[in-house]
């Protein structure tokens, strides 16, 4: 099976849209990320829904982590306001790096061991031979089926 058979369409969002939103998107749709694309459409960056939750819970939470047993419920439930104006650009780690892409032709095995290989919750798919049209997504859950479905 090649890679252009296992990508599905895809929910994307641009730098300039808003990160709540995004949040949200992934919240309702239970995603583990989202692609961003940058203006022609092609893939940009991973935005994985870790990195937003980073963004809600307070450093000094992370930093140390029983300090989030006193925070009161009324004020976790304002965390998402630390989401609220910004866009997915802003929302990036500053080492962005670009997502995963495989092409059409590659293999279940070789989309695994690019997503493997890049730990990524997702990677894109073009067709190089148009190109590099965005064909959709595979999520780790499809090469999962798809090697486990072997056995």
């Amino acid at each position: 099976m090649h890679a252009r058979e296992l990508a599905t369409e895809y929910p994307t969002v641009t730098l300039d849209s808003d990160a709540l939103e995004a949040a949200r998107m992934l919240a309702v749709q239970r995603l583990p990320g989202v692609l961003v694309v940058d203006a022609d459409g092609g893939p940009y960056a991973v935005l994985p829904a870790s990195r937003l939750v980073k963004l809600l819970v307070p450093a000094y939470v992370i930093e140390d982590p029983a300090l989030a047993a006193v925070i009161d419920e009324q004020r976790a439930d304002r965390l998402c306001q630390a989401l609220s104006g910004r866009t997915v650009a802003e929302s990036l780690p500053r080492e962005r790096t670009k997502p995963p892409v495989a092409d059409a032709d590659d293999t279940a095995l070789e989309v695994a061991a690019l997503m493997a290989r890049e730990r990524s919750p997702l990677v894109a798919v073009v067709d190089r031979r148009d190109g590099d049209r965005l064909l959709g997504v595979i999520t780790a859950s499809h090469p999962l089926d798809r090697l486990l479905e072997v056995t």
